[in-house]
């Protein structure tokens, strides 16, 4: 009877530990530092036994349109969402997000770079802390442009990278002038075609909320980027987005590619890239106005304000976000890979500067992006690659698949930015704008 009763002792106490475990579910996107955090949440969960973490990893466009169903209709699947500068302030102000105050000393969110902290607050409070900071840059093939005998400017224009691309086309060996994103979606293709709209002098709106897409700025910008990826890019470039892109330049087959700031950690880190010592770097090139040619952007962490779990979703944003987990990863991953673009603390370290020749560049980018002073003409939206209402969701995805379809043929520039013209005309109709 007494080893009975024991026995069944330990089992109500088993019980009761795993009642007392809570779980969090985290959706979050495939790109390279996410596999990382996922990879070393064991450490976390180590720290702490009573948390247990279920991921749910999602190509960008899909985590996109999940976490935006889920938390509109308070579907509460997520206690955590991996979003970004665009989703924080319009979600904070519809009270969709719980507020990060009162974060632990510890935290230091002093250290967060004022641009990413502000870009993640609404009313001056923070609803997601930043996993990673970006803007935007020029990456390129040092070694094939002395070969040709090229040089790129620290700040090149869109006709200069017109000719090194024709220069460097080789697609009998597989190598290619340019790469660019050519998947459709608001934050793929359009992320990308939006800077070159501003540089070309274009807005995505004027200041009485006419959409501003079939004019000759926008034909300017679209025509280059199209004539650049049908002429100079790879097969199939309608399906490539950051990843993809990626893939090709630290393959060898991109002689340049016009991307994200947070790639430079990836194409520099040999254990990834086999251009890992050839690779150099300039600013995003601009066309006939030099703004808005580099983008902001942060991925971030945040809570919906539907989760029940709030207290054990706080605890794992502010782990994953935090100088401990960037000591973290340069200890399991090398300096070279730590997450780039959130804290000053990081830009600081000899050990990450000493390894990333980029860094220095990539603070200064983040440092003097400006989402209000964009486009030549004044706007009447804060964003630099997006316009931060809550319409741009779906408009960006629309008028990026018109491109996409641009880009493959199916239609002319012409028609494509004559649709996404009248297409957007019609839902700022409805939405209330006009």
């Amino acid at each position: 009877m007494f080893v009975a009763g024991v026995v069944a002792g330990a089992l109500l106490a088993s019980t009761a530990i795993a009642r007392a475990e809570t779980r969090l579910t985290i959706a979050t996107v495939n790109n390279g530092d996410m596999i990382v955090m996922q990879r070393l949440s064991s450490h976390f969960e180590r720290q702490h036994p009573d948390i247990r973490l279920n991921w749910v990893v999602l190509e960008e466009n899909v985590l996109r349109q999940r976490v935006t169903t889920d938390i509109a209709t308070r579907g509460g699947q997520f206690d955590i969402l991996t979003i970004g500068t665009y989703e924080v302030p319009i979600w904070a102000k519809q009270g969709w997000l719980a507020p990060l105050d009162d974060l632990p000393a510890g935290y230091a969110v002093e250290d967060v770079l004022t641009p990413i902290r502000e870009g993640l607050s609404h009313d001056g409070r923070l609803y997601a802390l930043p996993f990673y900071g970006e803007s935007s840059m020029t990456f390129y093939r040092k070694d094939l442009f002395d070969d040709a005998g090229l040089t790129m400017p620290a700040q090149p224009t869109y006709e200069q990278v017109t000719e090194f691309a024709r220069t460097l086309h080789d697609p009998a060996n597989q190598r290619y002038g340019i790469c660019l994103r050519g998947k459709p979606g608001w934050g793929e293709n359009m992320a990308f075609v939006s800077t070159m709209v501003n540089t070309f002098g274009g807005r995505w709106f004027d200041m009485e909320w006419n959409p501003a897409i079939d004019t000759p700025e926008w034909h300017r910008a679209v025509g280059t980027y199209i004539d650049l990826l049908r002429n100079y890019g790879p097969p199939g470039a309608s399906s490539n987005g950051f990843n993809e892109n990626l893939a090709l330049f630290a393959n060898g087959q991109c002689a340049m590619w016009i991307d994200a700031t947070v790639a430079a950690g990836m194409l520099y880190n040999p254990g990834q890239s086999r251009v890992h010592d050839k690779v150099a770097f300039a600013q995003a090139p601009v066309g006939s106005w030099e703004k808005g040619n580099a983008w902001l952007w942060s991925w971030a962490l945040g809570i919906p304000s539907t989760s029940q779990k709030a207290d054990a979703a706080r605890q794992f944003v502010t782990w994953a976000t935090s100088a401990d987990y960037v000591g973290l990863v340069a200890e399991e991953e090398g300096w070279v890979a730590v997450p780039p673009g959130t804290r000053a603390s990081t830009y600081a370290r000899a050990e990450y500067t000493a390894v990333a020749p980029f860094a220095e560049f990539v603070l200064a980018a983040i440092q003097s992006a400006d989402p209000v002073k964009t486009t030549r003409d004044p706007k009447p939206y804060i964003g630099i690659q997006y316009a931060g209402i809550p319409e741009f969701q779906a408009i960006g995805t629309q008028v990026g698949q018109t491109i996409a379809a641009a880009l493959t043929g199916q239609v002319t520039v012409e028609q494509a930015l004559k649709s996404a013209q009248s297409a957007t005309e019609r839902t700022m109709r409805q939405a209330g704008y006009r």
